[in-house]
């Protein structure tokens, strides 16, 4: 099956003699795989890096480096980096992705990772863009001022988008929990294009504009 990259499906293959291809697709459905719509959010924030971020913030600013005593926690941070990333990646596929992403086993008093055939760096990479159209969706689309928040959201209700597709536009409930957030974004854009209004950015333009518009003539009053 050929992945629609527009609405962020990925397509990754076993190129070994008789290997599978494999389809990612970051639909609603797959989102609540991941976990609640708290756990969801959470993950979110994992794969991006928001800890590893945080930690390297605090050490340049009080030692202009990395200690080597913090250096253990840097590993683990990574390592739950990988875990979540393989979460992700496994919850958008419906075949057991072990030979793709690797699998961690038990081994004598140990949990080692045992590779698969995709790089760590790819999987975090994959991982990262499979939950922006899953979550936030990358659609290229006008998002109006009255639809647009700085507050960010504790948890990611998959089932409210799945239902607003149902009832929006008629869809199964099977169709609608295989949408992904860019998909649905670009279906309510195509049913609601002349929505009236001001994105953020043209709004604080035009803002920007009278407050100087406003000024000018207060000093040209001033003057007279």
């Amino acid at each position: 099956m050929t992945p629609l990259l527009e609405t962020g499906e990925i397509g990754v293959s076993d190129g070994r003699e008789g290997g599978k291809d494999y389809l990612l697709r970051p639909s609603f459905l797959a989102m609540t795989r991941i976990g609640t719509p708290e756990e969801i959010v959470q993950v979110y924030a994992d794969i991006h890096g928001n800890e590893a971020l945080a930690i390297i913030e605090l050490c340049s600013r009080n030692f202009g480096r990395i200690p080597e005593w913090v250096q253990p926690a840097m590993y683990r941070i990574a390592d739950k980096l990988l875990t979540t990333a393989m979460r992700i990646i496994q919850s958008c596929c419906d075949s057991d992705l072990t030979p793709i992403i690797g699998e961690w086993k038990g081994w004598s008093r140990y949990v080692v990772y045992r590779p698969g055939l995709m790089p760590k760096n790819d999987m975090i990479v994959i991982a990262q863009q499979l939950m922006q159209h899953g979550v936030i969706g990358k659609a290229k689309v006008r998002k109006l001022q009255r639809h647009e928040s700085n507050k960010a959201s504790r948890e990611f209700n998959a089932f409210d988008y799945i239902n607003s597709a149902r009832n929006i536009f008629g869809m199964s409930r099977d169709d609608a929990s295989n949408l992904t957030m860019t998909e649905f974004a670009l279906l309510i854009a195509a049913k609601y294009p002349e929505q009236k209004g001001l994105t953020q950015e043209e709004y604080a333009y035009v803002s920007d504009d009278f407050l100087a518009r406003q000024a000018a003539r207060r000093a040209r009053a001033k003057n007279r």
